[in-house]
């Protein structure tokens, strides 16, 4: 059983860009598990993944020629099937002997177990190890089966199989070569209707050799890159591209950078198999095209890497990653160059055309966009979203607030039947800022036109400025309203309209703007826009939809599910905006001695008065008699008042702390007073000492939810 290591490589045609990492870690992790399994390879086993353009491999360390055998118990049939009463086996137990490779002789050797209720039989063996071929066979056929394939092609092979041109195999694309190297030597596997062998292809143009012949699994990088002029590790490959990339930019000096794009980046290493950055230049007057539209085309359309000046400016430089590396590079250059041209020139085309009609112009358009069969068109939808961000802005600022957020409401949508953000929709919102620009519009209108799809993901920005902020709140809000209504909810990992990130965006933007309008109050003036019979009133739905974003969105900032729930179930909760202080008293009051003793009573109390029903928080002093009593009812009117002060100053930390001094009198309370006396009036009384005491402590968080 000697260790060597194991290189398995799938020559195959150009493999989807952005679906190569991906493909590469699953093959080489399948075959690493499915080895594990089979106890070829150990636990210590070191898996290194390849993936290039057209090859996708795997290097595992330490692998068996033949795994150790293995002793086993297979469970046969229960004691009482298998043997007499006599003990002698049965035509059954025979017959299941047999199939194991066993006969008659191995009965006294079988050993009695309990099983469940019953007594089993077992029989004792050794299972012969795997050899490292049939071993192999299995994981590259499972690897193969298991790997996240985007969409399968079906090809026919034209040798090694029974039918040539009619058998057909399925794989994500037409397969050429197989290598299965132990050490120096070849596996004799097949899969997809190849061979394994020890030779492959290097670069489709400028390999030294043709096949490239891999004499060891570990010269497999080094062969390629030497033979086969290919850099074979994904990650290698994709520090090159990053080097070259900023060599290239320090060679154009005045503080040129290319652009940070790691999906470019990635999809751009899965391109090539020979990276070579080479910088090209366009003509300077499409710089007057707005920067966006010149890099999305660049980076989209040709997959370039537009060069920023030091201030973050596009220059009129871009740097092209090639697949080939010519002593003259100008025809490279060139042709990129050309290629790009004419997409420079669609974008200031498109640019120039729709700044010959104004925004406010283009809104009866909107009329004719279909927003959505149930909820009508876009211009319909703007039509709610004005009415929305009005009554928000009305709450927020007064009417100067209202009628900017109004203007950008009517606006914010109108981008989408220009020229470009029809052939980039990615631009819808960014367009729509420098035509509103161009329109002469306020600055705080021109940028809420942009922001009001922010935040766009997780981490995004917030709308700069409040007109924005409104009018975010209200398309979000629009949305949320509109989906519930009509029964479009999301439903397991399945959110088409994307009404969780939505949801967060309304979470992030009342809490991080410290927005003083309650999330009820505003999920009632959205359903208040849409007109009578539109949609469902989903309020409460929505409402518990939006509690549960506001949850993830809190634990996510390092909180406790408990320490959520205490804050966000505070009696008096109104503002989202004073969660985060809520939270970090909570934390405070939780590292208190008195703060576990405290939260147990505040649980029974609230198990009390959860029993009796409606209770008054009214406390006569004619009726308190046990000291235990009276002494709660003089600490809460000595400590409450200075709790309150507290917590109307927004110093909920120090409220809880000052209310802490109440865990001496609330145990000696319950240690000393029966609450549930026989006498009525005793009884509602202490009941309204404890409705009291319940009122003082949980304005800032429940505490209940602590114990």
């Amino acid at each position: 059983m000697t260790a060597q290591n194991l290189l398995v490589e799938l020559f195959v045609e150009e493999l989807p860009p952005k679906a190569l990492r991906k493909l590469g870690d699953a093959f080489g992790g399948q075959l690493l598990e499915q080895l594990r399994a089979q106890g070829l390879a150990g636990a210590d086993a070191q898996l290194t993944a390849f993936a290039s353009p057209r090859r996708l491999a795997a290097h595992i360390t330490g692998v068996l020629s033949r795994a150790a055998d293995r002793p086993q118990s297979t469970k046969l049939m229960p004691v009482a099937v298998g043997l007499t009463a006599d003990g002698q086996p049965t035509p059954a137990l025979l017959k299941r002997l047999a199939a194991l490779g066993a006969d008659a002789s191995a009965v006294p050797q079988l050993k009695r177990a309990p099983d469940g209720k019953a007594e089993a039989l077992f029989f004792d063996s050794v299972q012969a190890g795997s050899a490292l071929a049939e071993g192999l066979q299995k994981a590259l056929l499972e690897a193969i089966a298991k790997l996240p394939i985007p969409k399968v092609m079906s090809y026919q092979l034209e040798e090694g199989c029974e039918l040539p041109g009619w058998t057909s195999v399925s794989f994500v694309r037409p397969a050429h070569g197989l290598v299965a190297l132990h050490g120096r030597e070849v596996v004799p596997v097949a899969a997809l209707g190849l061979q394994a062998g020890n030779s492959t292809q290097g670069h489709r143009f400028e390999a030294a050799k043709s096949p490239v012949v891999i004499t060891h699994a570990d010269r497999y990088a080094e062969t390629l890159a030497e033979d086969g002029a290919v850099i074979a590790g994904f990650d290698a490959r994709r520090t090159e591209i990053a080097r070259q990339l900023a060599a290239a930019a320090a060679q154009v000096g005045g503080g040129a950078q290319p652009i940070e794009d790691e999906a470019l980046l990635d999809e751009v290493t899965a391109l090539v198999e020979r990276p070579n950055v080479l910088v090209c230049a366009f003509e300077e007057q499409f710089l007057g095209v707005p920067q966006e539209c010149l890099i999305l085309t660049m980076k989209a359309n040709q997959k370039y890497f537009p060069l920023l000046d030091a201030a973050g400016k596009l220059t009129n430089r871009f740097l092209v990653v090639s697949n080939i590396r010519p002593d003259d590079a100008s025809a490279v250059t060139g042709g990129n160059e050309r290629v790009v041209r004419p997409r420079l020139a669609d974008a200031k085309f498109f640019y120039d055309q729709d700044r010959k009609k104004t925004l406010a112009a283009r809104v009866p358009g909107l009329d004719k966009v279909v927003y959505h069969n149930k909820l009508g068109s876009q211009g319909e939808r703007i039509a709610r979203v004005r009415g929305i961000a009005a009554a928000i802005a009305q709450q927020l600022g007064g009417a100067e607030l209202a009628a900017q957020a109004d203007q950008a409401a009517q606006l914010a949508k109108s981008d989408l039947v220009t020229d470009m953000v029809g052939e980039f929709p990615e631009l819808q919102g960014t367009m729509g800022r420098y035509y509103a620009l161009n329109d002469g519009l306020p600055q705080a209108v021109a940028d809420a036109i942009e922001d009001h799809y922010k935040p766009r993901f997780a981490g995004d920005a917030l709308p700069r400025n409040e007109v924005g902020l409104v009018v975010a709140l209200a398309d979000k809000l629009e949305t949320l309203v509109g989906m519930f209504g009509i029964g479009n909810l999301p439903t397991g990992d399945k959110d088409p309209f994307a009404l969780r990130r939505h949801a967060l965006g309304v979470v992030r933007m009342l809490i991080e703007r410290k927005l003083p309008i309650p999330f009820h109050v505003l999920t009632r003036l959205a359903f208040a826009a849409f007109p009578a019979g539109l949609v469902q009133d989903k309020a409460v739905e929505l409402d518990e939809f939006l509690i549960e974003r506001l949850k993830g969105y809190l634990r996510d900032g390092g909180y406790t599910a408990v320490e959520v729930d205490a804050a966000i179930y505070a009696q008096q909760l109104g503002l989202w905006s004073t969660i985060p202080s809520r939270l970090a008293a909570v934390r405070a009051f939780a590292a208190l001695p008195e703060a576990s003793a405290l939260a147990a009573a505040n649980k029974r109390v609230s198990n009390i008065l959860k029993k009796a029903g409606e209770v008054d928080a009214h406390v006569s002093e004619v009726l308190l008699q046990e000291p235990a009593e009276k002494e709660l009812y003089a600490a809460l009117q000595r400590i409450a008042p200075a709790a309150d002060t507290q917590f109307e100053a927004g110093d909920y930390t120090a409220s809880l702390q000052t209310l802490a001094a109440l865990r001496a009198p609330v145990d000696a309370f319950f240690d000393g007073v029966m609450v549930n006396a026989e006498q009525a009036d005793l009884r509602l009384n202490r009941q309204g000492l404890l409705k009291s005491l319940h009122v003082a402590m949980n304005r800032v968080a429940d505490l209940s939810r602590l114990a």
